[in-house]
């Protein structure tokens, strides 16, 4: 199989008829829909083999009122997590039963812009939370140099940067007992080894395939939501916002400050001896959230870290975030989201605290209606079973009752194989074996409608 490059703006001309339909609302049609029953996989440190586990991956379910779309995940991705060498007593994240809130039509904040916290601030595709920069800690216990958790945890981070963060029974201390565990990233989903120059070798030992790979020829795939309903893309986007010119790494607009001593904070404030921070040379630069400052025009992106822009999923322009790197290809401060929020936040997605961590307080409203990823909510469109998936041969859409051309792309929009189907061709098999490990979506249309099904691509 020959690969195409496209780009998402070429393969919504060039897909199948009817294509548009089946992609016109990213809020519905973004999701990695669990369909073939997918569980979680870890790797336990001295182990050669990964295990599978029971906790069902990836989106298990999507609702939708005029306003909002909601989302039942377990927070387990389908892809390969830990070990989490730093000490973690977890040894594999468990089933959070997450309901997220996504609004539909984000609208900006114009009062008081809402800071993320600690705990999920936003949801990727595949039902795995986004947490800001920090790690709750801060130098003694004072509240004003915050670490960052892509620094002090970076041990603990796996081959596709998440970690789990443990669930107690009760509030920590005496007597609570570790109950579950909260996978989560607070950095791009990419493995560490899409950098040209990784800064760990744990995906030689335990690989993972993350949630993407990064491409710097096509524009980076939507990857999730904050909770203030405006997208989250990978690292690279159009140079020109209005959806022209050449693909490009897009720039985060902070900087690590020129300083000796950590003796001011980046407002100008003055610390008192007392508050100070440590030295540089015991505690490395970009250590802590002070350590950076951010510089108006510096890079593409402004405080929140995002921008107004053409996007392959929005071709009218939206606000949209953006998972920026550096030019080694490694995670850039702020990661995901800036100091704040852009929009108006849906702050019912937040973190419970005590033996409720890691849920929501999201309820769902009367009148929701349940979407059918495989397929428009009101279409008729037999429903097949795609197996095996994951897989590392072939997969086959067991079903005879459709007809129509179909397409193989990946999440970067590039069609890897296509072709027609007849009824009475009986089952389509494809051979996938020579395709790189990752997610990729089967595209039929049937009827005139648009059929998208999930397949998880992997070779060991």
């Amino acid at each position: 199989m020959k690969e195409k490059i496209l780009t998402w703006a070429s393969v919504a001309i060039l897909m199948l008829p009817g294509a548009a339909k089946g992609q016109q609302d990213p809020y519905l049609d973004a999701w990695l829909y669990n369909s073939s029953g997918m569980t979680g996989q870890h790797w336990e440190q001295g182990q050669t083999t990964v295990i599978t586990d029971t906790a069902l991956a990836d989106v298990r379910w999507i609702g939708y009122t005029t306003s909002d779309v909601y989302i039942r995940s377990s927070g387990v991705p389908a892809y390969a997590v830990g070990p989490f060498l730093d000490g973690n007593p977890i040894l594999a994240p468990t089933n959070r039963h997450y309901l997220f809130r996504i609004p539909r039509n984000p609208i900006q904040e114009t009062q008081t812009p809402t800071t993320p916290g600690l705990g999920q601030i936003g949801v990727f595709i595949n039902g795995v939370p986004v947490y800001n920069y920090a790690d709750a800690m801060s130098y003694n216990n004072q509240g004003i140099w915050h670490q960052n958790a892509v620094v002090f945890e970076h041990s603990g981070m796996d081959c596709a940067k998440g970690h789990p963060a443990p669930v107690f029974s009760g509030p920590p201390g005496p007597g609570s007992q570790i109950t579950g565990a909260s996978y989560h990233h607070h950095q791009s989903p990419a493995i560490f080894t899409t950098a040209t120059q990784p800064l760990t070798n744990v995906c030689g030992t335990y690989p993972s395939l993350g949630l993407y790979t990064m491409d710097s020829t096509v524009h980076s795939p939507l990857l999730g939501f904050a909770f203030d309903g405006f997208p989250i893309y990978g690292a690279y986007g159009f140079s020109d916002t209005a959806g022209q010119g050449t693909i490009r790494r897009i720039q985060s607009s902070y900087r690590l400050r020129t300083m000796t001593d950590r003796s001011t904070l980046p407002d100008g404030t003055v610390l008192s001896t007392a508050q100070q921070g440590p030295s540089i040379a015991a505690v490395a630069l970009g250590s802590y959230k002070e350590d950076f400052e951010y510089v108006p025009g510096l890079g593409d992106l402004d405080e929140h870290n995002g921008r107004f822009a053409v996007t392959p999923e929005f071709p009218n322009g939206t606000y949209a975030y953006y998972t920026t790197v550096d030019s080694d290809r490694n995670s850039a401060y702020p990661y995901v989201i800036g100091d704040t929020y852009f929009g108006v936040v849906a702050t019912d997605n937040f973190g419970a605290t005590g033996p409720n961590a890691g849920s929501t307080s999201v309820v769902l409203p009367s009148g929701v209606t349940t979407y059918n990823p495989i397929g428009l909510p009101e279409s008729n469109s037999p429903q097949l079973l795609l197996a095996p998936n994951p897989t590392s041969t072939q997969v086959t859409l067991q079903g005879a009752d459709w007809q129509g051309r179909w397409q193989l792309i990946d999440l970067m929009g590039r069609i890897w194989n296509t072709g027609t189907h007849l009824s009475m061709d009986g089952d389509l098999t494809l051979e996938v074996g020579q395709l790189p490990s990752g997610y990729y979506r089967i595209l039929l249309e049937n009827d005139g409608q648009i059929q998208s099904y999930p397949l998880y691509v992997v070779h060991r």
